[in-house]
């Protein structure tokens, strides 16, 4: 699915199930601290949100993958809390939904209950976030288990090809290395260095908490002035800007054993702040999205060749990539690939129809609206927005500028994308050295 951000510019009104219009309330606290309410009628959960502008793209490299390896050891003990069992204990006694995650550029810890247990998963959250351990000996175990998630990427070839891909854009540099980290350097972190990071990174202008379901706005936002009071108010360090170069196609083989080739192969784009995004969408979902689309009738059901195939639309904040993710047949990946590359020339020479545009935006907003049904999902949608673009924007208006966007503008983008200075492929399978000429020749 794309991981794109949409937005607009008219206050954020989203129209709950029940008809009722739910308007995320943003405060920003005396700390600097952010907060954002989004209270929700018909739910009897509460899902609570922590959200740091932390991940792989504001690391050193001497410590890549201790955003990732961070997240890990704030479930291992609090003050207290002081071990994981205590912590999955009680969570597990409340029937909770929790975990955490790490992107490029930013990590979340969520907590989802029945709102009755509303106030103990505050106190959990905001304790994890400001007062865990980090014990020696913890973090000397968790790097076995860390080693292991490497091992499981490693088996996994449809994860592995993102790490090519993402190396095959931007190289050395935090936007092409991987979130996980390396294990050579996961095995020097110590203590002192999660304490370093969490100093420069995870304070109270990089943080984001929302709120989202069944609850009462004004004892929420008192109880977590008194939770986050002890919040770190440093400014923390920014981003280092990604630099992007490049003047002809790339490819990138990663060679293994494999019973067929996954791939990817697009173009660079822009970041997710550009209006050109809603155009992008349309255009994604045309190309890739659902068993109607372009390339899923061509290389699954026409050849035969594919099992999965998607439109992958990677939208950073200073950088962006789009394109096409499949497995192929080994003997037809040669003609797969020709396949997508054509396709990419032909929208950009003949504009898509007017059936097609409709189905492809009615795709787009049905999707959006299916993923809004629960507290969970309310807090992911509307956090994510806030954290990035400082506010929040509503399925009305993300409707509206999908529908603003026409046939003509898809092919002018297109045209854009689609240069061959700005093709990439990444490949991953029993290929060799020699094979990447092959393959350059296709992109031509």
């Amino acid at each position: 699915m794309s991981k794109l951000l949409i937005s607009g510019k008219k206050k954020s009104e989203t129209a709950g199930g029940d008809g009722a219009v739910i308007r995320p309330q943003k405060f920003v606290l005396s700390s600097g601290l952010e907060v954002l309410l989004v209270p929700l009628k018909e739910t009897q959960t509460v899902t609570v949100l922590t959200l740091v502008r932390a991940g792989s793209e504001y690391e050193k490299k001497e410590f890549n993958g201790i955003s990732h390896f961070l997240e890990h050891m704030c479930f291992k003990g609090t003050a207290k809390m002081p071990s994981s069992k205590e912590i999955s204990s009680l969570m597990d006694g409340l029937g909770a939904d929790f975990n955490a995650f790490t992107s490029q550029e930013h990590t979340g810890y969520y907590i989802k209950v029945d709102h009755r247990h509303l106030d103990t998963a505050l106190d959990i959250i905001s304790d994890i976030y400001l007062n865990s351990l980090f014990k020696e000996e913890d973090i000397e175990k968790e790097k076995g288990v860390i080693s292991e998630e490497m091992n499981l990427d490693e088996d996994t070839p449809t994860s592995q090809i993102y790490d090519v891909l993402l190396k095959l854009l931007y190289g050395d540099q935090p936007a092409g290395w991987r979130v996980l980290g390396e294990k050579e350097i996961i095995k020097k972190i110590k203590r002192p260095d999660f304490l370093n990071y969490i100093k420069n990174r995870y304070t109270a202008k990089q943080t984001l908490v929302v709120v989202s379901g069944n609850f009462n706005p004004a004892k929420v936002l008192s109880r977590l002035k008194i939770l986050f009071s002890d919040i770190n108010r440093q400014p923390g360090l920014a981003k280092p800007r990604t630099k992007e170069i490049q003047t002809q196609p790339r490819v990138a083989i990663k060679t293994k054993k494999t019973d067929q080739a996954h791939l990817i192969l697009g173009a660079r784009a822009f970041s997710k702040f550009d209006e050109r995004r809603y155009a992008l969408e349309v255009l994604s979902s045309i190309l890739g999205h659902g068993m109607s689309s372009r390339l899923f009738q061509k290389i699954r059901e026409e050849m035969g060749a594919a099992y999965y195939l998607s439109s992958v639309a990677d939208l950073g904040s200073d950088h962006g990539f789009f394109g096409i993710a499949t497995g192929v047949a080994l003997a037809k990946v040669n003609e797969a690939i020709k396949i997508i590359n054509d396709e990419f020339k032909k929208i950009a020479l003949e504009p898509p129809g007017e059936a097609e545009m409709q189905k492809a935006k009615d795709y787009i907003k049905g999707k959006l609206t299916l993923g809004l049904e629960s507290s969970d999902e309310y807090a992911f949608f509307h956090g994510s927005q806030q954290l990035y673009y400082k506010r929040t924007f509503s399925l009305n208006d993300i409707s509206r500028r999908i529908d603003a966007v026409n046939s003509r503008m898809i092919q002018n983008l297109s045209r854009e994308l689609f240069q061959p200075k700005n093709i990439n492929l990444a490949i991953l399978g029993p290929f060799k050295k020699k094979d990447e000429l092959n393959f350059r020749k296709l992109l031509k």
